[in-house]
């Protein structure tokens, strides 16, 4: 089984990226939506998150409450690191068991979108990794219209993330989305097609 890390800042493109890698037939994993299902009352990754920060980011139901958790970790680099900390072991854990699934079932090759797939150390366990980046103001502007936020809420997301050197210096191959979104499809669907051949290489 080979795998194929896909990371970047939010508003680069990475997921676009992901939905063509996996129109040509090969399975994506996607960190984010793993983690976010993984949040069910009383599991025991919220249980760590409650020992971490408190009873009070937890809903009388068991459940996270994210206003709570989001308030407390918002511009807190510390706490961020700390979440991370306390979330990405439960994370990867299932990761590995997603991809050994796939084995089983025959797949050869896996993608794995993860926004701190260099943070978590997983890169390593990588065959290829893969960082999308676009300028900041083009970020900016993409955040703040498919989130629905002011062009400051979406700055102050860009400015607290990491620079391009901290994606491209851990990875194999940096595509960079600075075009429109048409362009960057074309783009997106070339390497797609590649990808395989670039790891029988």
């Amino acid at each position: 089984m080979r795998t194929v890390g896909i990371t970047g800042p939010s508003g680069s493109g990475k997921s676009l990226l992901c939905e063509y890698i996996k129109n040509t037939g090969v399975p994506c994993i996607d960190a984010d939506a793993l983690y976010h299902s993984m949040l069910t009352p009383h599991a025991p990754i919220l249980q760590a998150i409650a020992d971490a920060f408190g009873a009070e980011v937890l809903n009388p139901d068991g459940s996270l409450n994210r206003q709570v958790l989001g308030a407390c970790v918002f511009g807190d680099k510390e706490k961020l690191e700390r979440l991370n900390a306390t979330v990405l072991p439960f994370v990867i854990a299932e990761i590995r068991e997603r991809i050994g699934a796939l084995k089983r079932e025959g797949y050869s090759l896996v993608a794995l979108d993860a926004p701190t797939l260099i943070e978590s150390g997983f890169y390593r366990e990588c065959d290829l990794v893969v960082s999308v980046i676009a300028p900041s103001e083009i970020r900016i502007k993409r955040i703040a219209e498919r989130d629905s936020i002011s062009i400051e809420k979406a700055i102050e997301r860009v400015t607290a993330q990491h620079s391009d050197d901290f994606y491209t210096d851990a990875s194999d191959i940096t595509l960079i989305n600075d075009c429109d979104q048409a362009d960057f499809a074309r783009r997106a669907l070339e390497f797609a097609t590649e990808l395989k051949n670039l790891l029988s290489n």
